[in-house]
């Protein structure tokens, strides 16, 4: 249990301004040159053993990825930081509370980690719907300008480093690494084909490093309060605190700091009032963002909600967005709507999710009305796993899961869609011939 104490994003509700002066008066730009003395080094093998795992969903330990990048760069080829703030997943909505509410911590976080990895810079790409809170960060940039905290000698350190603020326009696939970046270069937002990785040519052909929004914001607080506080919270390879986005059908639906591999029942119970109608009225949560399999509730009361906790059920952490639903919910018709998403969002360039995506989601439909065949459910599953794993990124796998959650844990009602719609059919033939 995370007490108010140990919280790093101290406005995360927007109480208090989230302009400079303000933020100054919650501790960030507090002698920040001074921790950048530490050495980039040191602040990198700080970072790592804080334990600290990316927080964009794929939760890889991000003091390793930083570390990655050249410790010499070429004047021809300068280092750059990537900030990914396309929160574009159903369900996700923390790096949107820190961007329009506590917006130097991102910044500062920028500073720090670009010095650590000998970045020239930082561009933070973010999300095209998000207009009021790409308002506030150009803002925040600006101040941070004003003051001599970023730019020529940013903070008074020596270290000259810029903070770009780009704006999406509005492409889920775009918040996909490689297609960020091409994106960003002002080409069609496509993922690229790996190797060559960011590391060793990303952003105009330069290393580059890609990280999330919430990845970068807490790196100051860890530093300023040291990686053995941060790693005291969660299980081992589960450490820190994260940010959990709650929705759906709790009492009271919220963004909320915790620590990480809090039980499910806790999380719920302490920040949400329990489940709208009670604990027996769960149906099933989807725990990481749309792009995760669902969990039914008998799997799920006391999981740790962390990397390897929701792993061990055949879901994941993703970005931590708890979408819960309660038995009033059509379940086939809400996994339905999110193959839709995907076959919406998918960028066509390879053929398995461009063609699959439209595939699975015309079986969906037909399966959520009852107007398909029984055997059409495991025709339905073996097109999941020809997407799955068959593209270049991960929208592939995204759109492929969540069926595969449905029909491994909800197959019979699936069948009895399809059965009553037979019989109802039967019966309307029987009725036409007497």
């Amino acid at each position: 249990m995370l007490g108010d104490k140990d919280r790093i994003f101290t406005n995360l509700y927007g109480y208090q301004p989230w302009n400079l002066s303000s933020a100054r008066m919650r501790g960030d730009w507090d002698n920040t040159a001074q921790l950048m003395q530490l050495g980039q080094d040191t602040i990198i093998d700080r970072i790592k053993a804080s334990g600290l795992r990316g927080r964009g969903g794929a939760g890889f330990p991000t003091g390793t990825k930083w570390s990655f990048m050249p410790k010499e760069p070429s004047p021809t080829r300068p280092n750059f930081l990537v900030i990914n703030a396309d929160e574009s997943e159903p369900g996700s909505c923390k790096d949107r509370e820190i961007i329009r509410h506590d917006p130097h911590k991102l910044i500062e976080g920028a500073l720090i980690a670009g010095f650590a990895m000998r970045a020239r810079a930082a561009y933070i790409y973010i999300r095209g719907e998000y207009i009021r809170e790409a308002e506030t960060l150009f803002a925040a940039v600006a101040e941070a300008y004003d003051a001599g905290l970023i730019g020529r000698n940013a903070s008074g350190s020596g270290y000259d480093f810029d903070v770009f603020v780009h704006r999406g326009a509005g492409a889920y696939i775009c918040g996909e690494e490689t297609a960020m970046l091409e994106s960003l270069e002002g080409k069609k937002g496509q993922p690229r084909l790996k190797p060559p990785f960011p590391a060793g040519a990303g952003l105009y052909g330069c290393p580059t490093t890609v990280n999330n929004v919430e990845s970068i914001a807490v790196a100051p607080t860890i530093l300023r309060r040291g990686p053995e506080w941060f790693s005291s919270f969660g299980r081992e390879n589960n450490k820190g605190t994260k940010l959990f986005q709650i929705s759906g059908h709790v009492e009271k639906p919220c963004v909320v700091e915790e620590a990480m591999s809090i039980p499910f029942r806790e999380l719920i119970e302490k920040h949400c009032g329990g489940i709208r109608g009670g604990w027996d009225n769960l149906l099933a949560v989807i725990p990481g963002g749309s792009s995760v399999p669902l969990v039914p509730a008998a799997e799920i009361m006391d999981v740790p909600m962390d990397f390897d906790g929701l792993r061990a059920v055949g879901s994941g952490l993703g970005t931590a967005a708890v979408i819960v639903m309660d038995k009033s919910t059509d379940i086939v018709r809400a996994i339905a709507r999110l193959s839709y998403f995907y076959k919406h969002e998918s960028c066509g360039q390879c053929t398995p999710c461009r063609e699959g995506t439209g595939w699975m989601w015309r079986v969906m439909e037909r399966l959520r009305t009852g107007d398909a065949d029984i055997s059409e459910i495991d025709t339905l599953q073996q097109l999941t796993k020809q997407v799955e794993g068959h593209t270049i990124c991960a929208l592939g796998d995204a759109a492929a899961w969540p069926i595969q959650g449905l029909i491994r844990h909800f197959r019979p009602e699936i069948e009895r869609r399809i059965h009553e719609k037979q019989g109802s059919g039967l019966g309307a033939m029987q009725e036409a011939a007497e």
